[in-house]
């Protein structure tokens, strides 16, 4: 294939993949959105492999591993359930970042093969994108490895800090930016390979002192990641579509996590910097041992609902856990047919990745015009009768406007207590994701629903 005819290939690729962010944007064209993005990859994956421009073996063993690869990827996103689609998406970005090492190290040992010169006369714009791709990829690497296991469990989700820490992660920056110059400078191995191990060092500490409740925006932000570590590797392979692709995925993502900052009232800075000013995941106050609670069953919940003239669905990851989507649809199906207005409630980061309860509403087929953001509203909760809370946590917590020793304080919540009744799903009393306690329990007007959230959502609509 020409060059020609490949770099407007490239060209309509990259302008599938900009129509495809489009679609995503909303709810409503989003599947066009996915549509477009594949034809994009199919196009841009045709015209790399046409462009090595023989069969050889080389070639072969590159449809091998692609079909592993492929395959390997193909079961895994299949067999996923929703509950887990955060710890997915951490997981192939950590693969993204690895990739693009790898790339970067090839290059580096046989830059021949690459056209980027000979080793240790590499050219120095060929040098330093190797460099910065190399170390974003091993930072997006170890950093999306420690993400994958908070949101796993395997891993506390609180964050880990110790004295000078920011200290280290500063100097430890200072000391890549050195060890790029030295580099370009000498071409010396040895100074690639300490580059690398620094990056991977760095994306671990940046990661660690990140809590739960700001993990939606960890996820966001190694997207953004990954994205540039792409870009910088499709430089050094002269590679168009990679570098707008990787474009496309770096601002995109960046975007995204400073929306999300915005609305949890963080610091975008702090937070891509490693958690700065990190809290202790400590309350003050009364145990939850100490407090008392009001507690119901499925028939006390439909007596609510049939009397009610508005009830507000606010769902969170227990939804996502027990699958209740359907079952919630049903049981809003059997309210709106006694002439009750239903609507529901979505917080930016309800859920463990930015649009999570979007996703398995629409899976559902919950209407998109039923579907409010929090800005939309939140002041209707002072109006409503019910808000009937599944599986919904640190997004309701009232603690977040009143305990500045809180770690999500100063994150908008939803306004859940300034209902007239709260139907509060859960299993047990204990804490959410960010590990502190929810006051909403120990409300006057709270009614806490012990139970599965499928189970219990299904029970409600029987009694309804």
């Amino acid at each position: 294939m020409s060059a020609n005819l490949s770099a407007i290939l490239y060209l309509v690729s990259g302008v599938l993949f900009i129509l495809a962010l489009r679609g995503l944007s909303s709810p409503e064209t989003s599947r066009q959105g996915n549509l477009f993005g594949i034809i994009g990859m199919v196009i841009a994956v045709t015209v790399t492999f046409l462009s090595v421009g023989n069969f050889s073996s080389g070639f072969i063993y590159v449809l091998i591993f692609l079909a592993i690869g492929g395959s390997i990827g193909a079961f895994i996103a299949y067999r996923i359930p929703m509950t887990a689609m955060p710890e997915l998406v951490a997981g192939f970005h950590s693969l993204v970042g690895l990739a693009a090492v790898f790339v970067a190290i090839s290059a580096f040992i046989n830059p021949a093969a690459f056209n980027l010169g000979t080793p240790g006369n590499i050219k120095l714009a060929s040098l330093i994108e190797m460099a910065i791709g190399a170390a974003v990829g091993a930072i997006t690497f170890s950093g999306s490895v420690i993400a994958f296991l908070k949101l796993q469990g395997i891993m506390s989700g609180a964050p880990i800090t110790f004295k000078g820490q920011h200290l280290l992660n500063a100097l430890l920056l200072i000391l890549i930016v050195i060890l790029t110059i030295y580099l370009c400078s000498t071409q010396s191995s040895n100074l690639f390979w300490i580059l690398i191990a620094v990056s991977f060092l760095i994306g671990f500490l940046i990661i660690i002192p990140i809590g739960g409740a700001d993990m939606p925006v960890v996820i966001s932000m190694l997207n953004s990641y990954s994205g540039w570590a792409a870009a910088g590797i499709g430089f050094t392979l002269e590679n168009t579509a990679l570098i707008i692709t990787g474009a496309l995925v770096g601002s995109s993502g960046a975007i995204l996590s400073y929306i999300m900052c915005k609305g949890m009232n963080r610091s975008f800075f702090n937070v891509i910097l490693g958690g700065f000013g990190a809290t202790d995941q400590t309350t003050g106050g009364q145990s939850k041992e100490q407090r008392p609670v009001k507690s119901g069953n499925a028939d006390d919940a439909a007596f609510l609902m049939k009397n009610a003239s508005s009830v507000i669905i606010v769902p969170g990851y227990g939804m996502a856990v027990a699958q209740a989507q359907h079952a919630l649809r049903e049981m809003v199906d059997t309210l709106k047919k006694n002439d009750i207005k239903v609507s529901y409630a979505i917080h930016p980061v309800a859920g463990r990745m930015p649009g999570h309860m979007n996703v398995l509403l629409a899976e559902a087929n919950v209407p998109y015009d039923e579907v409010f953001e929090l800005e939309e509203i939140n002041n209707d909760f002072a109006n409503a009768d019910v808000a009937f809370v599944i599986g919904a946590n640190d997004v309701t917590n009232p603690v977040a406007k009143t305990d500045p020793q809180s770690p999500i304080y100063g994150m908008p919540v939803l306004d859940v207590e300034k209902c007239k009744s709260v139907l509060f799903v859960k299993r047990s009393l204990s804490p959410g994701y960010a590990g502190i306690d929810n006051d909403l329990f120990y409300k006057e007007n709270t009614l806490m629903l012990f139970a599965d959230a499928k189970k219990m959502t299904e029970d409600i609509t029987k009694n309804l």
